[in-house]
């Protein structure tokens, strides 16, 4: 059974909803920055056509029922400003794991904890998910006061975990529990954001 998700979460700024290839053009603001992607697996995107075959991947991981990548728009502007995905889904366990992007234009005026506040609220609330994860290299400190700001424990280090972009790294793994996710979290300062790995 895929990853049960709420099709559309709005807050007060932003909403997330399911990818479209019409928000590629958006996305390759964010993912085509060296500074947005520099702690993500793949490289940064050059052209459209990079986006498109990153949409055929991000596609191909929804149809195995492991996991959907989510856009997080801008309600102003009705711009795509970034993405959360949520992956490696296993439904015995309830659980999955957490990565996000945001464009540098936005970083820290509080959307990506905003967007990822509301998803986690519905997982959550709906029962889809009882425990989240995420890994992140530990040189992204935006990203781990990301998390922890959301209430994540940092549960330990995996040591060279990683190999990308020509070295190998460390990561810490973060684990956030159904239990423990407040039913109505209260606002939380704003971090500067950076995207995950």
């Amino acid at each position: 059974m895929p990853l049960p998700l709420p099709i559309r979460v709005e807050s007060e700024r932003v909403q997330t909803r399911p990818l479209d290839a019409a928000d590629i053009e958006d996305l390759l603001l964010a993912n085509g920055d060296d500074e947005v992607t520099r702690f993500l697996p793949y490289a940064s995107w050059r052209s459209v056509d990079d986006g498109m075959a990153w949409l055929e991947r991000m596609q191909k991981l929804e149809s195995a029922g492991t996991g959907t990548q989510l856009v997080v728009v801008e309600r102003a502007s009705g711009k795509a400003i970034g993405t959360c995905l949520l992956f490696r889904y296993e439904e015995a366990s309830a659980r999955a794991e957490l990565g996000y992007v945001l464009a540098r234009r936005c970083w820290g005026r509080g959307y990506l904890l905003e967007a990822l506040s509301a998803l986690i609220s519905q997982l959550f609330g709906s029962r889809a998910l009882r425990r989240l994860e995420a890994e992140v290299n530990p040189d992204n400190v935006a990203s781990c006061r990301l998390l922890e700001h959301l209430g994540f424990q940092n549960e330990g280090l995996l040591r060279q975990r990683w190999t990308g972009k020509g070295a190998s790294y460390d990561t810490r793994f973060y684990g956030l529990l159904a239990d423990e996710w407040p039913a109505a979290p209260e606002p939380r300062a704003a971090v500067r954001h950076a995207a995950q790995r």
